[in-house]
């Protein structure tokens, strides 16, 4: 199939209508509005529904309405709408529903700015909103990337029944690539007996509900939801190692955006003879934690860089144990760090110093 050249967020859009998503509710915000922009032409194409909800809040209500029916529904939002969408969502994965939603980061906190940030990810991974649940969350740094994991976002939502996160920020969301649209095989998933699609008489009533005030009947659904987490960390961790070849200098801990430079970085830095290596994890939750720490061993130091003043640190450093010094660099308030910037960072650890705070 021939190559597209297509905005990230276009290309998050189309992949969405290749997995079979024909419903979409949200509210506009930017730095993630060629989305909906995007869906309001192309879902009517194909049978489909787009829908501007009143608000986040509503949008995230609409979407446990349709995921309720076995349909696949999606959304898109930036911080501060998915903060409003929080309530919802929570409803959502207690509700054991599949449901697919883009963040297209941009800096915070408040209504802070609408240039590329990485200022979500504690938001992302750490479950969003109240009660003891979590979501699967994936981190492209490509708009290939951001296509394909579109389109597993929707197969991975209904195989665990549960919210799953695709997190770019504005800079994946606004550049623009080539992008191949993969035919696919269609995923083995199991049957959405449990949807509410009708009772006949024929089976058991399907009652799409997040509330047991039966303390024993909710403690199970918990212990039920914290299982499937669990498999997810046994069966869906991704991560990506470059430049990981033998032992080296420095290992660079980064995602997305960031992690694109870092790569920058390294080549420039292979060539004065340092060797640096990266690791970028895919999955940001669950994290990568031993394949994290086993990288890390060939590593002097460990250098962890973002768009934001130290989320993901908390993790790298869960995942080392303290097995291995780290260091710390970050930009934003949409501030991109440039590879001049980390270069310089890195030789001040090359020489035992610690890296600037920004």
């Amino acid at each position: 199939m021939a190559k597209t050249l297509m905005k990230g967020n276009e290309a998050l859009a189309e992949a969405a209508i290749m997995a079979g998503c024909k419903l979409f509710f949200g509210y506009p915000i930017t730095p993630q509005n060629e989305i909906p922009e995007y869906l309001s032409r192309r879902l009517p194409e194909v049978g489909g529904c787009y829908l501007q909800a009143e608000s986040e809040v509503a949008a995230s209500n609409m979407l446990y309405g349709a995921a309720g029916v076995g349909e696949r529904v999606f959304t898109s939002s930036s911080g501060p709408g998915i903060s409003l969408m929080s309530e919802g969502l929570s409803y959502i994965a207690g509700a054991q529903l599949p449901v697919v939603l883009v963040n297209i980061v941009r800096g915070g906190p408040g209504l802070g700015g609408i240039l590329p940030a990485q200022s979500d990810y504690s938001q992302a991974t750490r479950g969003i909103g109240h009660g003891d649940f979590r979501i699967l969350v994936l981190a492209p740094s490509s708009v290939q990337e951001a296509a394909d994991l579109i389109m597993d976002a929707f197969d991975l939502a209904d195989k665990y029944r549960g919210p799953v996160m695709v997190m770019g920020d504005g800079m994946i969301g606004q550049m623009m690539e080539p992008v191949e649209f993969k035919t696919r095989k269609k995923a083995k998933l199991p049957p959405k007996t449990w949807a509410a699609t009708g009772y006949k008489g024929d089976r058991e009533r399907s009652i799409i509900n997040s509330l047991y005030l039966d303390p024993l009947k909710l403690e199970e659904n918990s212990w039920r939801l914290k299982a499937g987490y669990d498999a997810m960390a046994r069966d869906e961790l991704r991560w990506e190692l470059f430049n990981c070849e033998g032992s080296y200098d420095v290992l660079i801990a980064a995602y997305g955006s960031t992690a694109r430079i870092c790569k920058t970085v390294i080549q420039m830095l292979k060539k004065r003879g340092i060797s640096v290596g990266l690791f970028r994890p895919i999955t940001l939750f669950p994290y990568p934690n031993k394949q994290l720490y086993d990288a890390a061993q060939k590593a002097k130091s460990v250098f962890c860089v973002e768009m934001s003043t130290g989320q993901m640190l908390d993790d790298v450093k869960i995942a080392l144990e303290g097995t291995r010094p780290i260091q710390f660099y970050g930009r934003t308030g949409g501030i991109i760090p440039t590879p001049d910037e980390i270069i310089r960072q890195i030789e001040k650890i090359m020489k035992g110093e610690e890296v600037d705070k920004r």
